[in-house]
């Protein structure tokens, strides 16, 4: 179902390829229409509200792990308690063949085992701070995948939010991935271009952002 014939990769940094076009329209499509189901429920898109009272700017859903800052549970601790929607075997797939296109390597992919995605919605004035994922237990690579309105993408270093960094401009139907070396990079997104979603993707304005991620969790008694 996913993955066409990829463009020629661009390395930001060690570690760090983005990948222009990887998502057909018809790609998108689909990850627009199943993002619009998980919007809804079982835990609705929200703005996170964070430890010292600010509220993102950005609204999320969660599939598989729920995130809050800044850690990963099963259930939605602080919208609801309900339990998040699972995270689908195709998405884990997709993940898997991300990396395979991004880093040039057939066996990129192999022992790859994603079981969250965060979905992100930016409205035209929606910002996202400079930060690194590190509420993870794992330093396995993340997916990410840009629908709709395109944004620069600030792709900085792994010591501090400073200089230097490098800003990209993510379209409709790019794949950024990072891992190795850039795995922990502090990165962000300081601005949203309105009016360049095309509505051919069913998305004719604001940006969805999925990141794919392995937690390094289970379910086992003592687990988040």
């Amino acid at each position: 179902m996913f993955g066409p014939a990829a463009r020629t990769p661009r390395e930001i940094a060690p570690g760090a390829v983005h990948l222009p076009g990887w998502l057909t329209p018809e790609q998108q499509r689909s990850l627009v229409e199943a993002c619009r189901r998980w919007a809804v429920g079982p835990v609705p898109i929200r703005h996170t509200r964070l430890p010292r009272g600010g509220v993102m700017s950005v609204r999320t859903v969660c599939l598989g792990w729920h995130w809050s800052p800044y850690r990963y549970t099963r259930t939605a601790v602080d919208a609801g308690g309900g339990r998040v929607a699972e995270f689908p075997g195709w998405m884990a797939d997709l993940g898997r063949r991300a990396l395979v296109d991004a880093y040039r390597d057939p066996a990129a992919g192999d022992g790859y085992t994603p079981d969250t995605a965060l979905i992100n919605f930016y409205d035209e004035q929606a910002t996202l701070g400079m930060h690194q994922d590190r509420d993870e237990r794992s330093d396995a690579p993340v997916v990410s995948l840009s629908i709709g309105d395109s944004c620069v993408f600030r792709f900085g270093n792994t010591e501090h939010r400073n200089r230097p960094w490098t800003d990209v401009e993510l379209a409709s139907g790019d794949l950024f991935v990072f891992g190795g070396p850039s795995r922990f990079a502090y990165h962000g997104v300081p601005r949203v271009l309105p009016g360049t979603a095309d509505p051919a993707t069913g998305l004719s304005r604001g940006r969805l952002n999925i990141t794919i991620r392995v937690t390094g969790l289970d379910d086992a008694p003592g687990a988040e």
